[in-house]
């Protein structure tokens, strides 16, 4: 017998079983008999559109055996709200379920449909920042503080400020790079790097972060997007890339993304293409060779025939 079979505050309601297919099931999910037996009553008081404290027990409970299970979460939203129960408190106890389950969406979908019925963000950012020092790479929240800055307009509250401290704590912290772009780019309305200004702010903060860690793929991907977006030749580039990448000093390479856009610019050159695939052949046969195959694909799409050892002799 379960605590609730013998709790007199359910007296009143017949659990309604998992139905799996009958007396002998072909596949059975093994759930606990606790957990079995509290969704037992959980479909008991969905069935007939109960919201009540004792249910709000009830999903607190489930959550604590199982907080990825979606439907829970949602039937306890619109037990609160029906109830207009005080959300600060729901937040509160958010927060330490939050932080004990990292990586579950489910929480952080409940926290945005609590947020946002509040209808104030206060002391979000400071959990956030909770959050990162345990995980600064965890999706779900990064998504959330995405919405964050959408739903109550947070573009100028310090956003460009706090990704510059997070990528200083990890200058490869891609989630961060992709959070600035956001913030720079995804405004409706704003022209972010296609304005002059803000464009050269990007690509000067680009590039200061490639001066600390050149074999960082990031602020290279983030220069590219900078000048696909403002509609910039790759070739305003092309000096920058040389500092890290000179085929005029093949054995001082220290950036095989440099050497990539260097690849890519000289492609674009009149009579540049030679040049490209003698970039392409340093990435093949030592800068990157377990990409080797695909940058003598590169070299095919320029027209020009493989010229490593290795393609010449299958060839």
């Amino acid at each position: 017998m379960g605590k609730y079979s013998v709790d007199p505050l359910w007296s009143d309601i017949t659990p309604l079983p998992t139905d799996e297919g009958g007396p002998n099931p072909l596949a059975a999910i093994a759930y606990s008999s606790e957990y079995e037996e509290c969704m037992s009553y959980l479909r008991a008081v969905m069935a007939a559109n109960e919201y009540s404290d004792r249910v709000l027990d009830l999903t607190e409970d489930l959550i604590d055996m199982n907080p990825a299970h979606y439907t829970v979460w949602l039937y306890r939203a619109r037990c609160l709200f029906h109830l207009d129960k005080d959300l600060r408190e729901e937040l509160e106890w958010l927060n330490e379920t939050a932080l004990e389950h990292q990586k579950n969406y489910q929480i952080w979908h409940h926290r945005n449909l609590v947020v946002d019925k509040l209808d104030d963000c206060t002391g979000e950012t400071v959990f956030i920042a909770q959050m990162f020092k345990r995980d600064a790479k965890n999706y779900h929240v990064w998504s959330y503080r995405q919405w964050l800055v959408r739903r109550f307009g947070l573009w100028e509250s310090g956003e460009l400020e706090f990704t510059e401290e997070m990528l200083r704590e990890d200058v490869r912290n891609n989630s961060a790079w992709n959070h600035r772009w956001f913030v720079v780019n995804g405004r409706e309305g704003v022209p972010g790097v296609k304005d002059p200004e803000i464009r050269e702010r990007e690509i000067e903060f680009a590039q200061a972060a490639v001066g600390l860690t050149p074999q960082n793929q990031s602020p290279w991907n983030y220069l590219r997007a900078v000048a696909k977006k403002a509609q910039m030749p790759l070739s305003g580039l092309k000096a920058f890339a040389e500092q890290y990448a000179s085929l005029g000093r093949p054995d001082s390479v220290c950036s095989s993304f440099a050497l990539n856009l260097l690849a890519d610019i000289l492609a674009e050159e009149i009579d540049g293409k030679e040049k490209a695939g003698q970039a392409l052949d340093l990435l093949a046969s030592k800068y990157d060779p377990i990409r080797k195959n695909y940058w003598e694909y590169r070299k095919g799409q320029l027209g020009l025939k493989s010229s490593t050892p290795e393609a010449m002799v299958s060839a």
